[in-house]
């Protein structure tokens, strides 16, 4: 479980193997209220480069979906007479 919860693994889960190519990290960014985590990877391939962005979510997993934004929310609840 814990090898599916690197960047490293989510890379190579979506493009293969990242050995003997340029893999780099361009960006890294957190946020100051929430602690969200941005992450943009760039690749080095003999077809050309590109770039792939992560997001770290809340139980410390990597996806190139940002997580939901937590929303105030107001409820009532009944209290028995």
């Amino acid at each position: 479980m814990a090898g599916d919860r690197s960047l490293r693994s989510q890379v190579e889960k979506l493009i293969g193997s990242t050995r003997g190519q340029a893999a780099r990290v361009r960006l890294l960014e957190r946020t100051r209220s929430g602690g969200t985590c941005r992450v943009c990877i760039q690749i080095d391939r003999p077809t050309g480069t590109f770039s792939l962005f992560f997001f770290r979510h809340a139980d410390g997993t990597w996806h190139v979906f940002p997580p939901g934004q937590h929303r105030p929310a107001m409820g009532m609840s009944r209290k028995a007479a």
